[in-house]
């Protein structure tokens, strides 16, 4: 039996991949699990960046539902409680890594999909690509971070519209409200996030990641003085001066 969720690793990049195509990567309590898995190997310090994609025509249809509903009642709020714990517990993991996290979304991105494609720091989409959130039309309230990412994202208002009227969103709209980074082919997808993620798996990248992190709720005194010890740490480390001296040299050509 396959694993719900695999990590490939391919050098300093972490692949987190979903893996339910037939059921559209449908997070389910096994799958929920899978990811918080998944998301605490990416902690190893050789991993510099990480790419999570699902596997199939879509990226994550969202929670389970005919998992969902085969436990009655009290066992059913259980049960999704031990599934958004899971869940949330991933993706309090992937804020937390010291390397940015790149979402390649396909097909179709429902419910905690929304979030899971919300929580990248760079969202790349297939030109085929729907968001819908879904939630209030099965009379649940959101999960997977969707509630804070998406006003962060693409506006308060515009957010209550996404959730409230579970609206289809295409990937063209999605790019221009901000919800996604940049739509590409769909036959073009993976090349051009491997190409992407060639570039960003750094100590730099991940440094910028967590400034801007940082930087949205803090106030500015103390975020330059951020900036400033990362920059001087970034001068000193082998990374940082064989970057200078690669400028350097071109400069001289």
């Amino acid at each position: 039996m396959t694993a719900p969720v695999t990590v490939e690793l391919r050098g300093a990049v972490a692949h987190v991949v979903l893996r339910r195509p037939d059921r559209g990567n449908a997070i389910d309590l096994l799958t929920a699990r899978g990811l918080l898995t998944a998301a605490s190997d990416c902690r190893d310090p050789g991993v510099r960046a990480v790419v999570l994609r699902g596997e199939g025509r879509s990226f994550c249809v969202g929670g389970d539902l005919r998992e969902f509903a085969t436990f009655e009642r009290e066992a059913r709020s259980s049960h999704l409680l031990e599934v958004t714990d899971a869940l949330h517990g991933a993706l309090r993991v992937f804020a937390g890594l010291d390397a940015p996290l790149i979402a390649a979304v396909q097909g179709a991105v429902a419910g905690a999909g929304v979030g899971l494609a919300a929580a990248a720091d760079l969202t790349i989409a297939a030109d085929d690509t729907t968001f819908v959130c879904a939630y209030t039309a099965i009379g649940y309230s959101p999960d997977a971070g969707v509630t804070w990412s998406l006003p962060r994202l693409v506006g308060p208002k515009r957010a209550l519209d996404l959730l409230l009227t579970n609206r289809r969103v295409g990937a063209a709209e999605a790019a221009q409200i901000g919800l996604v980074t940049r739509v590409v082919p769909r036959d073009s997808l993976l090349d051009e996030v491997d190409r992407l993620v060639a570039g960003l798996a750094t100590a730099a990248s991940g440094a910028t990641r967590w400034l801007v992190a940082a930087g949205l709720s803090s106030a500015l005194d103390p975020h330059l003085d951020r900036e400033a010890a990362a920059i001087s740490a970034a001068a000193a480390s082998p990374e940082g001066r064989a970057g200078v001296a690669a400028f350097l040299d071109r400069r001289k050509e």
